[in-house]
């Protein structure tokens, strides 16, 4: 019996090239009918930064992050219940806003946006953890 088994109820997702891994994070849980994500970032697959020093870029790489992860665990967008958002930069709150509109649809998702001192690497100017429903 794994680690994982022991668990009951939940099951590790896992990535094909996950830039995660070297940190040794799961990029998501599916426990029951919920997914629980790890936080994603502007990391592409490969490791690097993507825009770093550009927030619109790092916030759409970021959302592709969570595509990703999402559909590897059976789910979208727009069956996601909770997100968590920790900005660097509370200037950029009206970019979270817009992008609100752009990615998640009625009835909205509850949401809580915090600004942070840093994140994990240095360039990271955003990250978002998101639950959702399968």
């Amino acid at each position: 019996m794994t680690d994982a088994d022991k668990k009951v109820g939940a099951a590790p997702i896992a990535l094909e090239n996950d830039p995660l891994a070297p940190y040794f994070i799961a990029p998501a849980w599916r426990v029951g009918d919920l997914v629980l994500c790890s936080g994603q970032a502007s990391i592409g697959e490969d490791g690097s930064i993507v825009g770093e020093g550009d927030f619109d870029a790092q916030l759409a790489q970021t959302f592709a992050n969570i595509e990703r992860v999402l559909a590897a665990a059976g789910s979208d967008l727009s069956k996601v219940v909770k997100v968590v958002i920790y900005l660097t930069d509370m200037a950029h709150f009206p970019k979270i806003v817009e992008a609100r509109q752009k990615y998640f649809t009625p009835p909205y998702p509850a949401d809580t946006t915090v600004e942070v001192k840093g994140l994990a690497l240095p360039e990271l100017l955003v990250e978002i953890d998101v639950t959702a429903v399968v």
